[in-house]
């Protein structure tokens, strides 16, 4: 619910606080006083369009904010929280517009698109006004109505056709490509088999061409490689052919020796003399290693050649297939696959289309079983709302809810086969209309209450409503009708109307007066909650245009009988 609203320089209003109750708010003032610039105000924090020319001048901007608590579970704070709003304590939406046009939105205090501020309003508030009537704009619209209307038959058997028409479009997938496979060209498929048989015929392996590289520079080197190794090796252990050529690990041995010799004398020689052992072991290890190195180099002039053979085979192969072995490894893996689901898509598409087949049958019979329950809804939709119509000054209208689609060509959709429009017929013998186009501004949204009521009974779409020329143009009985329904949809959800009727205004939880000062504005003190003889003067106010003592009877009757109404409608 949106717990309080502040709203400056906007129109009239100067700086406005409206704290709001759970149920039903009612706004009166005088005629001008800016009573609507509160749905306004609202309008522009749900993400309506913003216009300079509600900036009250010489202000440099209006702003509007407002403070909505909602479950943790509410999709509206995860939508807000997957934009960056801050909503551990609820959320905080404001919205400006510049004197110079610039239009800015603002979610748990974090910049956000306008668009953001309405996606959060599906979820959060329906506007309703004589230009606001977003939940009759389109057959989608009407379509989620209804099926919301339905209940939980309604909910399972569209469960199971949205599983099945998914099914059906998997497998129609399917059966596509298994006939483009099918389709493909017999010279195609030669090529490509003729390129498979060319790579498994010289059978590359994964890396190999670098192995080669490695083994080919070892092989062209090999004397070189040899004879470096035994020289290195003579160096550390000696020369055998030359005697008098003595080795590192002789000299080594030589000043190990000298230092045994003397370390019985100094501390420090022990450390020293075990390091010189342990390099005289490490040089001896190395020596032989070199020479096992040097002895195992192969000279082989024929190996080389082999070598250079398969080096030009995959370099070949490479050059045909990306420029690297392993370019020609991946398309011999993707070359594979497509030939084996060529060769294998004529055995599985007739078993493809079976299935399909069976999919498509469970799916229409699937649709029918909606259509069958969207038609069943919508005659007791259209009956309930006719029936609440009657009750608002509309007592020769009828709502109809036409479900079309399952004639003639069928179009499988997400949703079924169904194009949902709720028409209007505005009297006996009147053809039926589509109900935007049907209805004035306070027609429309009594029509728009009437849809609510019988819809929130049971359960709301979105926790607030909002109300705004929903009592134009009627009086006497049907305006304390109006305010019956209103406070009727108030137990399931908050509701904020504005109204100039009593009849209405005696229903509300909460009174909120807006009063303009002389100067034509509408300052922070103009806008008050009134109770008790407050509130019974207000409602003689806009009975009789004064607070008289008669007109305050009156007001009190008038308050006294809304009280016994919803006594009675909650017994």
């Amino acid at each position: 619910m949106i717990s309080e609203i502040r709203i400056g320089s906007l129109g009239v209003i100067q700086a406005a606080h409206l704290p709001l109750h759970a149920g039903l708010n009612v706004v009166t003032g005088e005629t001008g006083a800016g009573k609507t610039m509160v749905v306004t105000g609202l309008g522009l924090l749900f993400g309506a369009r913003g216009d300079a020319a509600l900036v009250r001048a010489p202000a440099p901007s209006l702003v509007v904010e407002g403070l909505i608590d909602l479950p943790a579970d509410h999709p509206a704070l995860a939508r807000a929280a997957d934009a960056g709003a801050d909503v551990e304590d609820g959320l905080i939406l404001v919205r400006t517009v510049a004197a110079g046009g610039r239009s800015r939105a603002f979610a748990g205090g974090r910049s956000v698109p306008v668009g953001t501020l309405g996606e959060l309003a599906e979820n959060l508030v329906a506007v309703h006004g004589q230009a606001d009537q977003w939940r009759l704009r389109s057959g989608e619209q009407h379509r989620q109505l209804l099926d919301e209307f339905g209940g939980d038959e309604l909910a399972a058997a569209l469960t199971h056709y949205r599983d099945v028409h998914t099914q059906c479009r998997d497998l129609a997938a399917q059966v596509t490509r298994l006939e483009e496979l099918v389709a493909t060209q017999t010279a195609d498929l030669d090529l490509l088999r003729a390129g498979v048989e060319r790579i498994e015929a010289v059978d590359p392996q994964p890396g190999e061409d670098e192995a080669l590289r490695a083994e080919a520079e070892r092989l062209a080197h090999g004397e070189q490689l040899r004879a470096a190794g035994a020289s290195a090796a003579a160096y550390l252990l000696g020369d055998e052919s030359a005697p008098d050529a003595t080795g590192a690990s002789e000299h080594i041995a030589s000043a190990g020796a000298l230092i045994d010799g003397v370390v019985e004398h100094d501390p420090a020689l022990p450390e020293l003399a075990g390091r010189l052992r342990e390099v005289g072991v490490l040089v001896s290890e190395l020596g032989a290693d070199l020479f096992a190195y040097a002895d195992g180099i192969d000279v082989d002039d024929a190996r080389l050649a082999a070598v250079h053979e398969r080096r030009a085979e995959l370099a070949g192969l490479a050059k045909a297939h990306g420029g690297s072995l392993e370019s020609a490894l991946t398309w011999l893996a993707q070359a594979s696959a497509r030939l084996l689901d060529v060769d294998t898509a004529a055995d599985d598409l007739p078993e493809l289309r079976e299935q399909l087949a069976a999919a498509e049958i469970t799916r229409a019979a699937a649709a029918r079983t909606v259509s069958d329950l969207r038609h069943a809804a919508g005659t007791r939709l259209a009956g309930a709302v006719t029936d609440e119509l009657a009750h608002l000054a509309m007592g020769s209208a009828t709502l109809e809810v036409a479900v079309t689609g399952g004639d003639g060509e069928v179009r499988y959709g997400k949703d079924g086969v169904d194009e949902v429009e709720f028409l209007l017929r505005s009297g006996s013998g009147m053809p039926p209309r589509p109900i935007a186009k049907s209805a004035s501004g306070g027609e429309l949204s009594r029509v728009m209450l009437a849809l609510e009521v019988v819809l929130g009974t049971s359960a709301t779409s979105v926790p607030t409503y909002v109300f705004d020329e929903v009592d134009a143009g009627v009086g006497g009985r049907a305006a304390i009708d109006i305010g019956a329904r209103l406070a009727r949809l108030a137990e399931h959800a908050q509701v904020v109307v504005v109204t100039h009727l009593p009849q209405v205004a005696a229903f509300a939880d909460q009174h909120l007066v807006v009063t303009k000062t002389d100067d034509g504005s509408v300052s922070q003190s103009d806008v008050r909650v009134v109770e008790a003889r407050d509130c019974e003067r207000e409602i003689a106010r806009m009975m009789a245009g004064t607070d008289s003592a008669a007109a305050v009877r009156h007001a009190r009757e008038l308050l006294a009988d809304a009280r016994a109404r919803r006594t009675a409608c909650d017994d």
